[in-house]
């Protein structure tokens, strides 16, 4: 039998999954609301990552379910950097519950921040495939096992890096990264999850919950970026990068 106070709360947090699953679908950043709400909940750091990851796997999960049904997704040239993800997850998700995350709270937001400026002023930014600067290969294996390690050990901004990643160094255009990067977020959602589950760490109740309203949130956001590609994603990632490294250096000051 549920707690009625962990049951509250459950029900307090749904609303937040579903705008973090809107938020993720779109551009990425969606932790940057649901730490924080878990944090305040009352959850451990390790509990609100593990918690994060079993709700946020659903929205992801749905959000690619999406992409493939309308043709965004290339399955067959994604598998390399779908197992390197996995792979560099994973490891993150084994670390971070044994040592502290001070260092990457520290980097993430000045990478953000640098992407943000990107993101606004390149004109390569749109719904227009550009330029491709590396191969498959070295993206799955550079991109894929160091982001896929970044979100098991710590999560916010995931969703960003990969976008950001497959525009300026595979020259995608946006809808068609988005697609991709959600494929690559589910899998590293989906690793950190699995480790997380061997260490016990996960609140259910408030991750049911919480997934309610991310299959909600991404299945709007998924349709909202096949919509309005570029327009509506370049604004979003932008933000997104801003909040997320404003949310942590704020973090870092108080």
């Amino acid at each position: 039998m549920i707690e009625p106070d962990l049951l509250q709360t459950a029900l307090l947090l749904l609303p937040v999954g579903l705008l973090a699953g809107l938020i993720d679908a779109m551009a990425g950043g969606g932790g940057l609301l649901s730490i924080p709400a878990l944090l305040w909940a009352g959850l451990t750091p390790v509990q609100a990552l593990a918690t994060n990851k079993a709700q946020a796997v659903f929205g992801s999960g749905m959000a690619t379910l999406q992409f493939m049904r309308r043709g965004h997704l290339e399955r067959r040239g994604i598998a390399l950097a779908i197992a390197c993800t996995f792979a560099g997850s994973a490891a993150g998700a084994i670390l971070v519950q044994q040592i502290d995350s001070a260092f990457l709270e520290r980097l993430i937001p000045v990478l953000l921040i640098a992407f943000a400026v990107y993101f606004w002023l390149s004109p390569r930014v749109s719904d227009l495939d550009s330029h491709q600067r590396i191969g498959g290969t070295a993206f799955a294996l550079c991109i894929g096992l160091s982001v896929g390690f970044y979100d098991g050990f710590f999560g916010p901004g995931t969703g960003t890096f990969f976008a950001m990643s497959y525009v300026a160094l595979l020259g995608y255009n946006l809808r068609r990264a988005t697609a991709h990067t959600k494929a690559l977020n589910f899998t590293s959602n989906l690793a950190a999850l699995l480790f997380f589950l061997a260490g016990g760490h996960i609140l259910w109740p408030i991750a049911a919950a919480m997934a309610i309203g991310q299959l909600a949130g991404a299945w709007i956001g998924a349709h909202m970026v096949m919509r309005h590609g570029a327009a509506l994603v370049r604004p979003v990632l932008v933000i997104s990068s801003i909040l997320v490294s404003a949310k942590l250096l704020w973090g870092q000051l108080g």
